[in-house]
């Protein structure tokens, strides 16, 4: 709720894009002040990947010919300043959310699908002062014109099928396929934050804001410039790097102290 509130203090979609893509660098922080480790290879990693991210989205605003300010150019704007203090907030509550999931799972099993049920039930509470403003902008979607089906879909669907979908207006059509499309995200989400750790999912969620921004390219026909090629070629490079590091080097290392501290051990006992 507070990111998006924020776009309510002049802040803009690409300011909005490079405050979020530190996500990594605040749930590290967060971590290594509730006692996690990270080695040094993780670190330089989410530092190289959060640069990758930042140069990635400053290209692409600057192929759509935006700037990365406000909209009236003032970063001194005290709007833009009461934005930013709620984008932080929410980063940093984001962060303790994710380790402590973490620890939930830890302890009491991981049922990502019981976490993401009983986190969105439960928050549903919370958009009831939001009921009148929920119930004009479902107007004005309702208001909307009937969806219009492409003459190939319109000819291949059944009548039951398309009569409904034609009943139906085309902003309510795309609000529930935004719905579905977020459904299979944030379940995807909690599927790995149940098998990984909260800093290795801010890393996924990374490259996939990366992968978005390449095909918001291709598929609306902008060129993929050098200095975005140079922002893919960091946060890929850096996400391979953590995943070497995180899945490979530190278990074998982990393993290798493991059997030599069982070879001592045999040592004494003979």
């Amino acid at each position: 709720m507070l990111n998006n509130w924020a776009f309510a203090f002049n802040i803009s979609v690409p300011a909005h894009i490079v405050l979020r893509s530190f996500g990594s660098v605040w749930t590290m922080g967060v971590g290594w002040l509730r006692g996690k480790k990270y080695t040094t290879v993780q670190v330089a990693s989410v530092a190289i990947l959060t640069a990758g991210v930042v140069v990635s989205a400053w290209a692409d605003a600057q192929s759509k010919g935006k700037n990365l300010d406000t909209t009236d150019n003032s970063v001194t704007d005290s709007s833009f300043s009461q934005g930013l203090a709620i984008l932080l907030v929410a980063q940093l509550l984001s962060a303790y959310m994710g380790l402590y999931v973490q620890d939930i799972y830890s302890e009491h099993g991981k049922h990502w699908d019981e976490n993401l049920f009983y986190s969105h039930f439960l928050s549903l509470p919370m958009f009831l002062p939001l009921a009148p403003s929920l119930s004009s902008q479902y107007q004005r979607l309702a208001a909307s014109p009937p969806l219009v089906l492409p003459a190939s879909l319109d000819m291949s669907l059944p009548e039951r099928l398309k009569e409904p979908l034609i009943a139906t207006p085309q902003s309510v059509f795309f609000v529930m396929m935004n719905a579905v499309t977020q459904l299979l995200c944030i379940s995807g989400v909690n599927l790995l934050s149940a098998n990984t750790s909260a800093v290795t999912v801010t890393i996924v969620l990374n490259i996939r804001k990366l992968v978005s921004f390449m095909l918001s390219i291709w598929l609306f026909g902008n060129k993929l410039s050098g200095l975005m090629m140079v922002g893919a070629a960091l946060v890929f490079g850096s996400g391979a790097l953590y995943g070497y590091e995180t899945t490979y080097r530190i278990p074998k290392a982990k393993h290798a102290q493991e059997h030599a501290n069982g070879e001592v051990g045999e040592k004494k006992t003979r």
